[in-house]
């Protein structure tokens, strides 16, 4: 009786361990991801300009610690995506309204025609 009582303490205390584990790896980041269709007209040079300043954001706002903006594979009415890692929430609800953010739309608002935004965290 003691071994099997050990045993289910053992595998309780592993359960818990691996639990307790996988929570404090989960990332606390927030990865904010945007499908875009460019207005009629809008030339490649200007899309490319657009996607390069999503590049910049990097380095002029502190916050967005990654930028992917080469999409593989794009389906529905969109023609383009990118995604931007924001270190945490925190980050993200700053950056709106940001010199950086405002900076980026001069050239990026112009030519949007829509967009589809998803924030997503654990």
């Amino acid at each position: 009786m003691k071994k099997f009582i050990l045993a289910l303490l053992t595998v309780g205390l592993l359960a818990f361990g691996a639990a307790s584990a996988s929570a404090q790896s989960a990332p606390k980041s927030v990865i904010h991801i945007v499908t875009v269709k460019w207005k009629a007209g809008t030339t490649d040079a200007q899309i490319q300009a657009a996607l390069d300043g999503v590049q910049k954001l990097t380095s002029s706002y502190k916050g967005i610690t990654r930028v992917w903006t080469r999409a593989i594979k794009v389906q529905g009415d969109k023609t383009h995506a990118f995604v931007m890692e924001f270190a945490d929430e925190a980050a993200l609800v700053a950056y709106t309204n940001s010199d950086a953010q405002k900076e980026w739309y001069k050239v990026y608002i112009p030519i949007r025609e829509a967009s589809t935004t998803f924030d997503i965290t654990n």
